[in-house]
C-alpha cells in the first residue's frame, strides 16, 4: 500500500541508503532472497547501502554485508549458501538430551524455588551459532570497507537490562557521532562477536550478553524507533526488509465461527511477532507524517528532512507456509511446540521463529526473491537516486 503523497512534495531526498534489516530469527532467510534479488537488479554496482543497520537475527545479515561491503555480491552469495544450507542444531541444542536436561533443570529450579538449582538463564543454549558465526564473520573485513570507502557505517542494535536503553552499537567513519535520547543511545564502539550475540539474545529463548558492565538482550525490546540510528548514521533512504506483511498478524490466522482461547504457544509466536516488527510499522508512518511538516513548513525544526521508506516484506503469510515445514524440526523441538500448544497455523506463528530448517530458509528465501522482483522498479528507482513520487512506500498481504 503507497501512503498518500506529501502535499505538494516540495522538498528533495538526499541520495544516502541505509538497510534496515529487523529480527525475526528463522524468517530472517526471507531477507537474504530479498537482497539476493537486489545483487541481481545491480550486477555491476558497488554496495548500494553505506548506512547498514541489524537487529537481532538481521544484525547477521548486517554484519556480514558490512564487513565484506568493499566485496558486495560475494557477501550476498556467502548469505545465501548459509541460509540455504540452515539445520536447527547450527542455532540452538535441540537434540533430546539437551531438551531433557533443559526441561530438568527447569522443573528443578521451579520445584526447589532456586534452591536445587540455579534459575536457567536461557530456554536454549545458543552456542552452536556463537560458534557458526566465529567460523563465518571476519571482524577484521569491518576496517576495509570503511577504509575503501564501501561502507559508510553498520549499527547492531541491543538492550540494556539495567539501563532500559536500546542501544545501536555503531562503527563508522570518523566523522560520526554518538546521540542520546530518552532510553535510545548510539554509541561508538569497536564491534566483536559479544554485540551481535547480544543483538540476537531473544528474551526466554537465548541468554542474555555482558557487555561492559551491563547485560543486554535482544535489541527489538525497547526499540520504539527502530529507524532512527540509520537516519542519525546519514541515510535519506531507508530500504527496510521486513518478515511479516502489515496486516496477518493476529494469533488467528483464520477467523473461525467459534473463537478459541489461545494457547501459551500461541501467546508466545504473537508476543515475537509484535516484538520485531510492530515498532517499525509504527515508527514508518510517524516518518510520513514528518515529512508532511517538513512540506508544509521546511525551516520549522533545524535540521529536519525528508526521508523516503521503502519497505519489502512477505506477499504470503509465514504461518501457513510454516505449517507445511513443521515436519523438518527435530522431534525434540516439535514435541515442545506441542507441550506448549503451538499447533495448527496459529501455532505456526511461533514455529516459524525457530525453524532454522533449510527446507523452510530456502522457501522463505525464494519468496524474498519474488517479492522483491516483483518491486525491481520501485527498487532500483529508489537506489538509483531517482526523486520518489511518495516518499513511503509500505506493501500488504496478498489474499490466499
Amino acid at each position: 500500500m503507497d501512503a498518500p503523497p506529501s502535499p505538494g512534495s516540495k522538498a528533495g531526498v538526499g541520495n544516502t541508503v541505509g538497510l534496515v534489516l529487523p529480527g525475526g530469527g528463522a524468517r530472517a532467510a526471507y531477507q537474504v532472497g530479498a537482497l539476493r534479488a537486489i545483487a541481481q537488479l545491480l550486477p555491476d554496482s558497488p554496495n548500494p547501502f553505506p548506512v547498514i543497520v541489524g537487529t537481532s537475527a538481521g544484525a547477521v545479515s548486517a554484519t556480514v554485508l558490512a564487513t565484506e561491503a568493499w566485496r558486495w555480491q560475494e557477501s550476498v552469495a556467502k548469505l545465501e549458501h548459509v541460509w540455504s544450507n540452515f539445520h536447527v542444531d547450527q542455532v540452538f541444542r535441540a537434540d533430546a538430551l539437551s531438551m531433557v536436561r533443559s526441561g530438568f533443570h527447569w522443573a528443578a529450579s521451579l520445584g526447589s524455588g532456586g534452591v536445587l538449582a540455579a534459575p536457567p538463564r536461557a530456554l536454549f543454549d545458543n552456542s552452536p551459532l556463537r560458534q557458526l558465526l566465529e567460523h563465518h564473520i571476519h571482524w577484521d573485513h569491518l576496517q576495509v570497507s570503511l577504509g575503501t570507502g564501501a561502507l559508510r557505517a553498520l549499527a547492531l542494535c541491543a538492550t540494556g537490562y539495567a539501563s532500559a536503553n536500546s542501544v545501536a552499537f555503531f562503527d563508522g567513519v570518523q566523522e560520526l557521532q554518538g546521540w542520546d535520547r530518552h532510553q535510545r543511545l548510539g554509541t561508538r564502539t569497536t564491534l566483536n562477536l559479544d554485540h551481535l550475540m547480544a543483538s540476537m539474545g531473544v528474551p526466554f529463548l537465548f541468554p542474555p550478553v555482558l557487555l561492559g558492565d551491563e547485560y543486554f538482550g535482544d535489541g527489538a525490546q525497547r526499540q520504539l524507533w527502530p529507524l532512527s540510528p540509520a537516519i542519525h548514521l546519514g541515510a535519506d533512504r531507508l530500504l527496510v526488509i521486513g518478515v511479516r506483511a502489515e496486516a496477518g498478524a493476529g494469533v488467528n490466522a483464520r477467523r473461525r465461527s467459534t473463537p478459541r482461547p489461545p494457547t501459551l504457544g500461541q501467546l508466545f509466536g504473537y508476543m515475537l511477532d509484535t516484538l520485531f516488527m510492530d515498532q517499525i510499522y509504527a515508527n514508518v508512518e510517524h516518518i510520513a507524517r514528518l515529512n508532511q511538516i517538513v512540506d508544509l513548513a521546511p525551516n520549522a525544526v533545524p535540521g529536519m528532512h525528508k526521508i523516503a521508506t521503502l519497505m519489502i516484506a512477505p506477499s504470503e503469510d509465514l504461518r501457513v507456509l510454516a505449517t507445511q515445514h513443521v515436519k523438518s524440526l527435530p522431534r525434540a523441538l516439535r514435541a515442545l511446540l506441542r507441550v506448549m500448544g503451538a499447533r495448527g497455523t496459529a501455532g505456526a506463528q511461533l514455529a516459524s521463529y525457530l525453524m532454522f530448517e533449510s527446507t523452510f530458509t530456502q522457501a522463505l528465501i525464494d519468496l524474498g526473491h519474488r517479492d522483491a522482483m516483483a518491486q525491481r522498479q520501485q527498487i532500483c528507482d529508489f537506489l538509483g537516486g531517482q526523486q520518489p513520487e511518495r516518499t513511503i512506500r509500505m506493501p500488504v498481504l496478498r489474499e490466499a
